[in-house]
């Protein structure tokens, strides 16, 4: 038995609603501009083309109800409220069928982003690591299994900050739906059981600032809560 210089970091895990299991998380990937008007307010096109992906580390995951502190490095931190996919099955090389069927629950999400920093990188030609993968950028609600929900295709999903609505939208509005997602990342990668992925967020995103509140939600999924904090 191996011994360890310290001891390994305890499993990222996401509750399950209504359970005292929990669904232990190896990746986070993240589908940017995946709704058209979001794009469009990015400075994007809409059109059609294939989705692209960035990545968030397990250990950037928090659960809903945080208080987290002001991200350092940044002036500018956003919130992007997101439908998030869990996946139950592997899958390589699936199409959108057999990317369905791949799917074991949903979440609320929240993409946070240090948006300053992300567009420097955009104009850098850099990665956007700096932007999108730090510490509790990624926010979760409690997972809801797809046998209690279905295949979600449309539904309210919305995001208040301070009780004032900023973000509302529907998941009908996806430019590439959940079942096309996984398809097309299955083509470079093995998707397998503890996969997450974050599927894009409506427009609206914006800033929020130390002693903000923020209350989510997505029909038949449910609810997502964080509190901003002052910087440490």
């Amino acid at each position: 038995m191996s011994d360890y210089v310290f001891a390994p970091p305890a499993q990222a895990s996401v509750a399950v609603q209504g359970s005292r299991q929990r669904y232990p998380v190896g990746r986070i990937f993240c589908v940017g501009r995946n709704y058209a008007a979001h794009a469009r307010e990015m400075g994007g096109n809409p059109e059609r083309e294939p989705p692209f992906f960035f990545n968030k580390a397990p250990v950037h995951l928090v659960a809903s109800g945080a208080t987290v502190p002001y991200p350092p490095g940044t002036r500018d931190y956003h919130h992007e409220m997101e439908l998030v996919v869990a996946i139950g099955q592997a899958a390589f090389r699936a199409n959108p069928e057999q990317g369905q069927a791949c799917v074991w629950g949903y979440a609320c999400g929240l993409d946070m982003t240090r948006r300053d920093l992300q567009g420097e990188a955009k104009k850098a030609g850099r990665p956007w690591s700096f932007g999108k993968d730090f510490e509790h950028a990624a926010v979760i609600g409690e997972l809801v299994p797809a046998s209690q929900t279905g295949a979600l295709t449309r539904g309210r999903i919305e995001l208040a900050v301070n009780g004032q609505t900023r973000q509302q939208g529907d998941l009908a509005d996806l430019i590439w739906s959940v079942p096309e997602v996984i398809a097309n990342l299955s083509q470079y990668y093995h998707l397998r059981p503890g996969d997450l992925i974050y599927t894009g967020t409506p427009e609206g995103v914006g800033a929020v600032q130390p002693g903000d509140v923020l209350a989510g939600h997505i029909d038949g999924v449910g609810e997502i809560q964080l509190a901003i904090g002052r910087p440490e």
